[in-house]
């Protein structure tokens, strides 16, 4: 996946001159961007930065776009699934694995960063997403770390 198409997954369903005023950067680099011009450095981690995406992946393909390791502790997470799951009567087999629980962390996190204009949740948006991530998750570790 190249950096315009992993741009693109961050625009989303959004304007590009809204996502533009958005990062702070104009219009027309964004369009550059798009059209495969690769930005720099500084201005990749300001377009990772508002989006609180991973600028590694934003940079390279590389991982998560949401990096969910980096924000959320996944044992902790697991202990606090598996606490609700027994007080609610249910069995640790319906705790999701850790691939899994990276997957719905990443798309909260994206949701929670693609809300719509009226700062409604976009569930579309967000089953697209979901998609791409299932997919990411069944390329061969080569595949995913290729830039482009």
């Amino acid at each position: 996946m190249s950096f315009s198409e992993r741009l693109r997954l961050l625009i989303a369903e959004r304007s590009v001159s809204d996502f533009a005023r958005r990062v702070n950067l104009s219009e027309s680099l964004i369009r550059k961007y798009l059209k495969g011009s690769e930005p720099s450095l500084s201005r990749a981690h300001q377009i990772a930065s508002v989006c609180q995406c991973s600028l590694t992946w934003l940079a390279s393909g590389e991982g998560q776009p949401f990096d969910a390791t980096s924000t959320v502790d996944s044992d902790a997470m697991q202990a606090a699934l598996r606490i609700i799951a027994e007080q609610s009567g249910q069995t640790d087999a319906s705790l999701p694995d850790t691939d899994r629980l990276e997957r719905i962390i990443a798309l909260y996190q994206y949701l929670r960063n693609n809300r719509l204009r009226d700062n409604t949740l976009d569930e579309h948006l967000g089953q697209s997403f979901a998609r791409f991530l299932k997919q990411e998750e069944k390329l061969p570790a080569s595949k995913k770390s290729l830039p482009g």
